[in-house]
């Protein structure tokens, strides 16, 4: 059994007795090819929750910083995170995560960049549509509908992939696309507050 699915086996143990999770909609999930989920950002604990709750293994980004502790980067890097430097373009970064998707992976992003301090949606960084319109993965909307409180219920919502159709059809940019992926979290919110 590899570090990541030892790594998933705890955290299920830890989380959904501590946050009693509920997950909706994970058949929206496709079970093949290149998957990318997009999810809200409002807590440390939301990698290992995504990563717990989706039915595939996952690879997230993760801020280069923790890769400079030896043991942390080690074990990061054993349950499928790779870094990435923010508040810049990494074109390592994007390359690694394109070649995630190429060979049929499941690429993790939270488009925001950053945990929101209000739990509010904030506003999404082109990277997620950068990989949108690169790749040709199903998008994943997805949301976390909080807060994190102990022994209260959380919730991981999985919507359907996003039609990229007429997004590239009509040229849409970077920006554009991620502009609709943030939309459709926000609706996923709004419809299981």
């Amino acid at each position: 059994m590899s570090l990541y699915h030892v790594g998933k086996f705890l955290f299920t143990v830890i989380l959904k007795p501590l946050y009693r999770y509920q997950i909706v909609g994970r058949d929206n999930v496709p079970k093949e090819g290149p998957v990318i989920i997009c999810s809200n950002h409002i807590s440390n604990l939301d990698p290992p929750l995504v990563g717990v709750t989706c039915p595939r293994s996952i690879y997230f980004m993760a801020k280069e910083e923790l890769f400079r502790m030896k043991w942390v980067g080690g074990i990061l890097k054993r349950v499928h995170a790779f870094p990435i430097k923010r508040g810049m373009k990494d074109r390592n970064a994007l390359r690694q995560g394109l070649e995630i998707l190429k060979q049929g992976n499941t690429l993790g992003l939270f488009p925001e960049g950053t945990r929101s301090k209000s739990g509010q949606v904030g506003e999404g960084l082109a990277g997620a549509g950068f990989f949108a319109l690169r790749s040709q993965a199903a998008i994943v909307p997805c949301a976390i509908v909080g807060p994190y409180r102990s022994f209260r219920s959380i919730k991981v919502v999985y919507g359907p992939p996003i039609k990229m159709d007429e997004l590239r059809e009509n040229k849409a940019s970077p920006q554009e696309v991620t502009d609709r992926i943030m939309s459709e979290i926000k609706k996923l919110l709004e419809n299981h507050k």
